[in-house]
C-alpha cells in the first residue's frame, strides 16, 4: 500500500511565504493568507510542502483507508494562484460569475493574480465551500 504523499507538516506560513521566489506572487500569496484565515477562521498548516491549508476533515480512501485532507486552502504556483474548494464548485455558480477573471478545474480555481478579483467574493466562496464540505464530513481546526 502506499503512503499519502500530501500530509501536513510543521512549517510555518511565514516560512513556507518566505520560499516563494517571485516577490509579487509572495505577497498575492500572503493576501491569500489573510483572507483564507479571516474566512475560515482557522490557522494555516503547510500541506506537502507546496500548499496551505485551512481546516482538517478525514474521508475513506477506495481501499478502506481513513486519510486527512486540508479542509480549504491555496497554493501559489509559478503561473497562477490555485484555490482549493472541496469537493468542488457545484451550486457556486453566482459567485463564479462576479468573482472576476478565473478558470476553474474539478475542485481547483485557477487565478493568474489577484487584482480584478473581488476579494469579498472569494471569501464567500470559500466559506461556501466549506459549508457544502461539512454536509459531507466533519471539519476539524488544525
Amino acid at each position: 500500500m502506499g503512503t499519502l504523499k500530501t500530509t501536513a507538516s510543521e512549517e510555518s506560513l511565514a516560512d513556507f511565504l518566505a520560499r516563494v521566489p517571485d516577490v509579487p506572487r509572495r505577497d498575492e500569496a500572503a493576501r491569500l493568507a489573510a483572507i483564507f484565515a479571516d474566512a475560515t477562521g482557522f490557522a494555516p498548516r503547510i500541506w506537502g510542502g507546496t500548499m496551505v491549508g485551512y481546516g482538517r476533515y478525514a474521508y475513506r480512501t477506495a481501499n478502506g483507508r481513513i486519510e486527512e485532507y486540508f479542509a480549504t486552502g491555496f497554493a501559489p504556483r509559478k503561473a497562477e494562484l490555485v484555490i482549493y474548494i472541496l469537493p468542488g464548485y457545484a451550486g457556486f455558480g453566482a459567485l463564479l460569475a462576479a468573482l472576476g477573471p478565473h478558470r476553474k478545474g474539478k475542485s481547483c480555481l485557477y487565478l493568474r493574480r489577484l487584482a480584478g478579483v473581488d476579494e469579498a467574493v472569494l471569501a464567500r466562496l470559500i466559506r461556501a465551500g466549506l459549508e457544502d464540505l461539512a454536509t459531507r464530513a466533519t471539519i476539524l481546526p488544525h
